[in-house]
């Protein structure tokens, strides 16, 4: 089928080379004429494992081509998708923007009956908006039919979530809308669920909501095992092994990030408000989650002190591994909290640089290794877990800090290692390890 996918971010850009990669013909058009030229060299504006082989691996055979010319990428497709930002507006709505423009050029470019797929997460009611916005705009008598598909891609394993997800929502004004992407879909050989457009909106809120829930749940319980004496790992592992709850989404740590569950929760908050309903659960996770980042810094503060003039080390930048996404990143918080404190910052992250160092152009040390900086640091906080933070050697931490107090928001080290090496280590969860003697 010749698709157009609307807006070439993360969503869009996974979509488009992953459709490609199964016999479509996709046309990906964007505004940002720098992001449309490195693709169509084959580089890639995001880092995701496996995406430049896809996008070169189609570029030579013809499957998938870049451009900023939307009135040429939307005027002979057959299904077009929406997969433009729909960032956060002040009071926790969806700002719906990029999409009534995306939606309004769409209706004046068209030049044949179409299938408008929104990929983008919006609030409940957006695709019927949607749906106006483009026939306000259509000179002719053409049919445009709209279909919600929300996506449920994890960033740093998007491309195999795409090929092995649990589940594909179809949710459509039509039965023919709807075969017709289930067609498009097929070759992924993934269940299939249909729906009316309201509830494919609805579903991909309340799995965020959900999802969130659980990390804050599980984070609240690490807070009271703390102060018990239990260990969050165990408790983790005995209820997960409950089918009712199971395992997943029950790690630990300083709170979720990233593009889409605190968006998502405060949008789902602002949605539910909006027809006079109080989601007070959902309200209680973000406040959870809020102070949850915070903890590692604050646990810092009651075992050393003040940390003004302490050389800090930060170990990972990105809000997760394997990507380079920030937004909402634990890791922004401490570095606030730690210039707050005056601490010197030393940061460490495999991919993260350039966006961070924007974010704080004169008062942080980037760092090419782990080695670089942890040397003569009086602390180290762990904010990502990456392979090559969770396979440092623990030694070099006795062997290169002042004096070894890790504050690890990741529980990416085992307490027994820890004592094993004589360090300070303070984790989520679990009881502290103290070092016999310093260095």
């Amino acid at each position: 089928m010749k698709v157009t996918i609307a807006g070439i971010g993360y969503v869009g850009l996974v979509t488009g080379v992953c459709l490609a990669e199964i016999g479509h013909e996709i046309t990906c058009v964007d505004t940002d004429h720098k992001k449309i030229s490195d693709l169509n060299k084959g580089e890639s504006p995001i880092y995701e494992p496996g995406i430049t082989e896809l996008i070169k691996h189609n570029l030579a055979k013809g499957a998938i081509r870049f451009t900023t010319n939307s009135k040429q990428a939307y005027s002979f497709a057959e299904i077009i998708f929406i997969s433009v930002g729909t960032p956060e507006s002040d009071d926790g709505s969806a700002n719906l923007q990029y999409i009534k423009e995306a939606a309004e050029e769409i209706g004046q470019s068209i030049r044949k009956n179409v299938i408008v797929v929104t990929k983008s997460t919006v609030p409940v009611g957006t695709n019927e908006k949607i749906k106006k916005w483009i026939e306000n705009k259509i000179t002719g008598r053409l049919k445009v039919s709209i279909v919600s598909n929300p996506e449920f891609l994890r960033e740093g394993s998007a491309i195999y979530d795409t090929f092995n997800g649990d589940r594909i929502i179809i949710g459509a004004e039509d039965e023919l809308s709807a075969n017709i992407i289930g067609d498009l879909y097929k070759p992924f050989d993934l269940p299939i669920i249909k729906t009316d457009i309201r509830s494919a909106e609805m579903i991909k809120y309340a799995s965020n909501a959900f999802l969130a829930t659980k990390i804050s749940f599980i984070n609240e319980i690490a807070n009271i095992c703390e102060k018990v004496g239990a260990n969050i790992e165990d408790v983790a592992q005995g209820i997960g092994k409950d089918s009712r709850i199971g395992s997943q989404f029950l790690s630990a740590g300083i709170g979720y990030g990233g593009s889409c569950f605190p968006k998502d929760t405060k949008a789902l908050v602002q949605i539910a408000g909006d027809v006079h309903h109080r989601f007070e659960l959902l309200e209680s996770v973000i406040k959870v989650n809020n102070v949850q980042r915070n903890r590692l810094v604050h646990k810092a503060k009651e075992v050393l002190g003040p940390l003004a003039g302490k050389k800090a080390a930060i170990l990972g930048l990105s809000f997760k591994p394997n990507t380079d996404d920030i937004r909402e990143a634990a890791s922004i918080s401490m570095i606030e909290q730690l210039l707050a404190e005056k601490a010197e910052v030393f940061a460490f992250d495999p991919v993260v640089n350039g966006k961070i160092k924007a974010l704080f152009p004169e008062n942080i040390k980037l760092c090419t290794s782990i080695d670089e900086a942890i040397t003569k640091a009086d602390l180290c906080f762990i904010a990502t877990e990456w392979n090559e933070i969770k396979e440092y050697p623990l030694v070099k931490f006795k062997d290169l800090m002042k004096e070894p107090f890790i504050f690890d928001g990741r529980n990416c080290f085992q307490l027994m290692e820890a004592e094993k090496f004589n360090l300070n280590y303070y984790s989520i969860g679990r009881e502290p390890v103290i070092a016999k003697y310093s260095n």
